[in-house]
């Protein structure tokens, strides 16, 4: 918070200073020094906290001056921080148009569309402010994470890469990578990725749990269990990690603890529907094993409500025929 508000304070100084040069240069041109003049009002009044009256002063600032870019950043910074988000894209989108080696401009326009979830608009802001800034590392990242949403996981594993490279320290940087390789089902190198992540912060329950996802994936059902354990141990209403551990135990041929743990899952969270589904199958393990009827009845009870819940899950028809089945 400390760091945005310096940030904040050190633009306005630098666009203060650029507006007063201005001032300087164009002092034969009447509407260049309005227009500055308007914006130095603008600044004041922002800093103020009177915003509606600083956008009056930029409103005026580049209608007067249309090609005066700082007004137009500032327009941007400002409904940024009213949440007014298409105006700030538009402030920043005209910022970047009159002067296309800001830096700033480019990355708070992605920031801008980043947060409207209009991930391609934001990827292409951060590709130029990474073609201006090539080692900066929220830009890069930033650039890997609007990919990442729109499913163009080459790409964003190279941004990813270059951002790993600039600081290979970075927890959130190796987590991503995780979340990418995952992505491409190289799991292998989410693990690895996954267990960097781990040894940056080593407490860190979320890791742990993606660690143990990667491990199950990769057939590591010892490793996934203990993790998962450490996970419900530090976070017991985590129903994701319960369901996991309840494949884990099942994948051990521990048939009561796997029952136990999706039963885990369904208490903290009735609307699990893969918890209602692995317990199912849980179930149906068991029944199949000591021949027992009305196990294998509560089995197809349970995969129908799962069905209930989620009735577009994947493998639908193959539980559909696994209920008909077992239903006759």
């Amino acid at each position: 918070m400390l760091h945005s508000f310096k940030a904040k304070g050190i633009r306005l100084i630098d666009g203060l200073m650029a507006a007063c040069l201005m001032s300087l240069l164009f002092a034969g041109c009447s509407a260049r020094q309005q227009a500055v003049e308007l914006y130095v009002d603008a600044v004041s009044l922002r800093d103020r906290n009177e915003p509606n009256q600083a956008i009056q002063k930029l409103d005026r600032a580049v209608n007067v001056d249309k090609k005066f870019s700082l007004a137009y950043s500032l327009l941007g910074e400002i409904y940024e921080q009213e949440k007014d988000y298409p105006k700030s894209a538009a402030g920043y989108e005209a910022a970047t148009q009159l002067n296309p080696w800001s830096f700033r401009d480019f990355f708070s326009l992605g920031q801008v569309y980043q947060t409207m979830k209009e991930f391609t608009l934001a990827f292409n802001a951060y590709r130029r402010a990474v073609q201006l800034k090539p080692e900066h590392l929220q830009a890069n990242l930033n650039a890997a994470k609007c990919l990442y949403e729109v499913n163009d996981y080459n790409l964003a594993l190279a941004y990813g890469k270059k951002a790993a490279q600039i600081d290979p320290n970075l927890v959130e940087v190796q987590q991503f990578l995780g979340s990418i390789y995952d992505s491409q089902k190289d799991f292998d190198q989410a693990v690895r990725s996954y267990k960097r992540a781990l040894e940056i912060d080593s407490s860190n329950t979320d890791i742990m749990q993606s660690l143990a996802v990667a491990y199950l994936r990769t057939s590591r059902y010892g490793p996934a269990k203990e993790l998962l354990l450490t996970v419900t141990q530090s976070r017991p209403q985590n129903n994701a990690a319960y369901q996991y551990l309840g494949y884990c135990y099942l994948r051990l041929d521990d048939v009561n603890q796997s029952i136990d743990n999706y039963k885990k899952a369904i208490q903290i969270n009735p609307q699990d529907w893969e918890a209602y589904r692995g317990l199912g199958v849980a179930y149906m393990v068991r029944g199949l094993k000591d021949e027992d009827k009305a196990l294998k009845a509560q089995a197809v009870e349970l995969w129908r409500e799962s069905l209930n819940i989620n009735p577009n899950q994947p493998r639908r028809d193959q539980l559909l025929k696994l209920i008909d089945k077992y239903s006759k």
